[in-house]
C-alpha cells in the first residue's frame, strides 16, 4: 500500500470517528418500543460507510474511536461505550467482511442484514454480562425491571428483557443504519474512495 493510499485510509477513519461522535449525541428514545434509558442513534452508521469503503478493520477503528472519544463526556464510567464498541464492531464487522467477498450490492445488502443479525445476537450477552451489571449500580434492578413491565406488563426478568426487548430493537437499529447508508453511500464514495 502506497504512503498516499494509507494516508487517505487514515483520514477517512478519523472523519467518519468524528462524524459518529456527533451522531451518539443525537440519540433519541423510542417510547413504547424499549424503556427511555435505550436510546436510537445512528453513530454506526460512519463505521459502516468505513467497512464498505476501505474494509471490515477501518469499520471497527471507526467504532474504537468513536467510543474513545464518546469517554471524554460520559458519566458511565466507560461501560456504556465498551458496550457500544462490541455491539458495533459486530455489526460492521460482519457486514464489511460479507461485502468484500460478494462486492455488489446484493453483497452489501446481504452483508448489511447479517450484520445487523449479528449485533442483535450480541446485545444479549454483552447487556447481561457487562452493561448491566454496571447500571444496577446506578439504578436498582427493580427499577430497571419496571420501565420494561410498563411497554409489556409480565416481563420477567432481565433476560427476557433483552431478548424480547433489545435484542429486537438492536435488529431494527441496523437495518435503519443501512437504510441510510444505502441512500448516501453512492454520493460519497467519489470521497471515500479518492
Amino acid at each position: 500500500m502506497t504512503t498516499q493510499k494509507k494516508t487517505h485510509k487514515i483520514t477517512i477513519t478519523a472523519m467518519m470517528a468524528a462524524v459518529g461522535v456527533l451522531l451518539q449525541f443525537l440519540e433519541f428514545p423510542m417510547p413504547f418500543l424499549v424503556p427511555p434509558f435505550v436510546k436510537m442513534d445512528f453513530s454506526e452508521l460512519p463505521a459502516l460507510l468505513a467497512s464498505f469503503s476501505l474494509g471490515p478493520v477501518y469499520g471497527v477503528a471507526v467504532c474504537l474511536l468513536k467510543n474513545c472519544f464518546k469517554l471524554l463526556t460520559t458519566y458511565s464510567g466507560g461501560i456504556g461505550e465498551l458496550g457500544n464498541f462490541l455491539m458495533g464492531a459486530a455489526y460492521v464487522w460482519v457486514a464489511g467482511v460479507i461485502y468484500r467477498r460478494i462486492k455488489t450490492r446484493r453483497g452489501a445488502l446481504i452483508g448489511s442484514a447479517l450484520g445487523s443479525v449479528a449485533m442483535a445476537v450480541a446485545s444479549v450477552p454483552i447487556n447481561y454480562f457487562i452493561t448491566y451489571p454496571f447500571y444496577t449500580k446506578l439504578m436498582p434492578l427493580e427499577a430497571i425491571m419496571e420501565a420494561y413491565a410498563s411497554i409489556r406488563p409480565g416481563a420477567n426478568g432481565l433476560l427476557q428483557c433483552l431478548l424480547l426487548f433489545n435484542m429486537p430493537f438492536t435488529f431494527v437499529k441496523g437495518i435503519l443504519v443501512a437504510a441510510v447508508c444505502f441512500l448516501i453511500y453512492k454520493s460519497l464514495s467519489p470521497l471515500l474512495h479518492r
